[in-house]
């Protein structure tokens, strides 16, 4: 909303009488100030008397044949310096959102993306070290009321939203596998059929979380239902509860071939898995992408191939 006491200077062409105005002052001269411009020198008379009348002061006073500022003129130059600076800081900050390496980036994703999009975003930064990020993790039901309110630059989910008004893209395949303790008596079996890993105690995440979601559709497909033992807020947690020989669970396998060290978690050989999954970048339709944005999804999708790879080799 306007300022009242700022919408007559809004009518009337402000900013180029200002410049005419400024070299003027500093020139002292209507003439030289025109010769500056490259504009004729009724043209910058003209202008200074509809900036006065803008004001409603006089803004110089000629002395023989120089002009001088009034104090109207004294006070104005000094605001339109403001002005000018103020007009400045904007283009800077305008022009960042045109280059990659000076932007800002907003990135949230899926709490089973921190395995991969951490190591990612960091070998962007690496590169583009004046880039302001910041690396927002929640569940799916989370993430996409942050992509409904638009509060982020771009989001990863582990599988498509399957919706009209957000723009998909897939970045990483997500294979999903289904992991046990390493003394799990299916551990040397092979081919297992997924019936059996229905009778088996499975360990769920909370309602809201996409991989539940993949998960109880599958076991819909198979006509199956899962024995829930327990339902859990994290895949750190659900690790915990495997390792502890409370049951198997559907993860992604990147939670077991980026890990730091080998754990006692290991992969069923189940008929049908690895699943495959995709992770995808996501914004919503309309959304204007930032130059710093575009190229992070460029990056991303670069980086990602040498991620997953290392996640099969050492998986």
């Amino acid at each position: 909303m306007l300022l009242p006491e700022i919408r007559r200077y809004l009518k009337h062409g402000t900013l180029p009488q200002l410049r005419v105005f400024e070299a003027s002052a500093r020139l002292g001269s209507f003439t030289r100030a025109a010769e500056e411009l490259h504009i004729a020198q009724p043209t910058a008379s003209v202008q200074i008397r509809k900036l006065s009348e803008t004001v409603g002061l006089p803004l110089f006073e000629q002395v023989g044949k120089r002009v001088y500022l009034t104090d109207a003129g004294e006070c104005l130059y000094a605001g339109c310096h403001e002005v000018f600076r103020a007009l400045s800081a904007l283009e800077e900050r305008l022009n960042g959102l045109c280059a990659v390496e000076r932007g800002h980036l907003r990135l949230a994703v899926t709490s089973t993306g921190k395995y991969f999009a951490p190591r990612i975003l960091g070998a962007f930064i690496q590169r583009y070290p004046a880039v302001d990020a910041s690396l927002e993790i929640h569940n799916r039901k989370a993430l996409i009321d942050r992509l409904d309110n638009n509060k982020d630059d771009l989001y990863i989910f582990a599988a498509p939203l399957g919706r009209e008004d957000v723009v998909t893209q897939a970045l990483l395949p997500n294979p999903l596998v289904i992991f046990a303790r390493d003394d799990h008596p299916l551990a040397e079996a092979r081919r297992i059929a997924f019936e059996r890993i229905a009778e088996e105690p499975f360990l769920m995440r909370e309602p809201g979380s996409g991989i539940r979601l993949l998960t109880m559709k599958l076991f819909e497909q198979h006509g199956l239902a899962p024995k829930i033992r327990l339902e859990l807020s994290t895949d750190e947690a659900i690790n915990e509860a495997i390792l502890a020989g409370l049951g198997v669970s559907i993860m992604s396998r990147f939670k077991l071939g980026l890990g730091p060290e080998r754990s006692r978690l290991i992969c069923l050989d189940v008929e049908g898995f690895p699943l495959e999954n995709h992770w995808h970048f996501a914004y919503p339709l309309g959304k204007h992408l930032s130059a710093t944005a575009r190229a992070f999804m460029d990056f991303a999708r670069v980086e990602a191939k040498g991620l997953y790879l290392d996640g099969i080799v050492r998986g």
